[in-house]
């Protein structure tokens, strides 16, 4: 998915939103399973426990560990990649289990974006405080580190303690899995860069050059913070609307929520973006007025020849 100075394109899912009725979300498999063959790099999930009335937007039905497991065991190439985990409202060891189990099994695939949460109407329902989120975000990602990266650690955390007597098992393929932090998740810029394996980072305009332009100055002030100047991919994402006419100008509905544009527009937007520092597009076509698989499938016929998934060793083979 990562590498510098390039940029690969995935898909947000859903592929449609939910309107109601489970029944009408049949089908969506088989349009990642085009995604797969077709060479996107990777497809992303959210994390939303409930639907809140007020909040209008379901945003992710399943559970993302669920919704991964049962993707990684349909496709063979793509990363599986959260968009993101609210690790303030789940503990770490399940955090931790659950990914480590999930890369296992799916071969390595698993790509972790992270983030506080940002409905507030899910904290009283788990007991947590709301308030505290940012502090907890920090010891979270602290003991999921050394859960799957340490044997029997000692930890000692306002969020558990072990002594040394027990470990989490698996541990991950790789030894580790990427950990991207979404916006702020209330850490400073130096706390994201330091402990941060990456970065999710909200668009901004996309309709004209200069909102690209914005995002790229953050993301260079950003690495510029970043130990030893390692590389970190930064990733951001759009919902699209892919107008029929290939030259159909960039256009914001709702609010700048969705880019109505044709793909020459959207492919001078993902140019935009690499040049600017940006290393991987999750799109989303939910919000669009084509079949999604009609959509899907121009965006892989016309865009990613020119914005390809990155060579890479094959997917270990799983364990089970």
């Amino acid at each position: 998915m990562f590498a510098p100075g390039e940029l690969t394109v995935g898909l947000f899912l859903p592929v449609w939103p939910y309107a109601g009725d489970l029944e009408g979300m049949r089908g969506q498999g088989e349009v990642v399973r085009m995604a797969d063959r077709a060479g996107f790099a990777g497809v992303w999930v959210r994390d939303v426990p409930l639907h809140d009335r007020g909040f209008g937007d379901v945003g992710q039905v399943y559970d993302p560990w669920t919704y991964l497991a049962w993707l990684g065991a349909h496709t063979e190439n793509l990363a599986l990649a959260t968009g993101s985990v609210v690790v303030t409202l789940r503990h770490p060891i399940d955090v931790a289990k659950q990914a480590a189990s999930l890369d296992r099994l799916s071969g390595g695939r698993l790509v972790l974006g992270i983030a506080t949460g940002d409905r507030a109407s899910e904290f009283p329902a788990y007991g947590i405080d709301h308030a505290g989120r940012g502090p907890r975000f920090a010891e979270s990602v602290t003991m999921i580190r050394r859960l799957l990266g340490e044997d029997f650690p000692r930890i000692d955390s306002p969020l558990g303690g072990l002594a040394g007597q027990v470990d989490l098992l698996p541990k991950p393929l790789a030894g580790g899995i990427p950990l991207l932090v979404t916006g702020s998740s209330r850490q400073t810029e130096e706390w994201i860069a330091e402990h941060g394996d990456g970065r999710l980072l909200y668009p901004g305009v996309t309709a004209t050059a200069e909102g690209p332009a914005m995002l790229g100055a953050k993301i260079s002030a950003w690495r510029g913070l970043v130990p030893s100047r390692v590389f970190k991919p930064v990733v951001t994402n759009e919902w699209l609307d892919l107008a029929e006419d290939p030259d159909h100008p960039p256009t914001p509905l709702r609010g700048g929520f969705v880019l109505r544009t044709g793909r020459n527009g959207l492919i001078d937007l993902l140019g935009r973006w690499r040049d600017n520092g940006v290393n991987h597009a999750a799109l989303g076509v939910q919000h669009g007025r084509r079949p999604a698989a009609d959509t899907v499938a121009e965006i892989a016929e016309e865009v990613l020849p020119l914005f390809p998934a990155l060579p890479a060793p094959a997917p270990a083979t799983a364990l089970w």
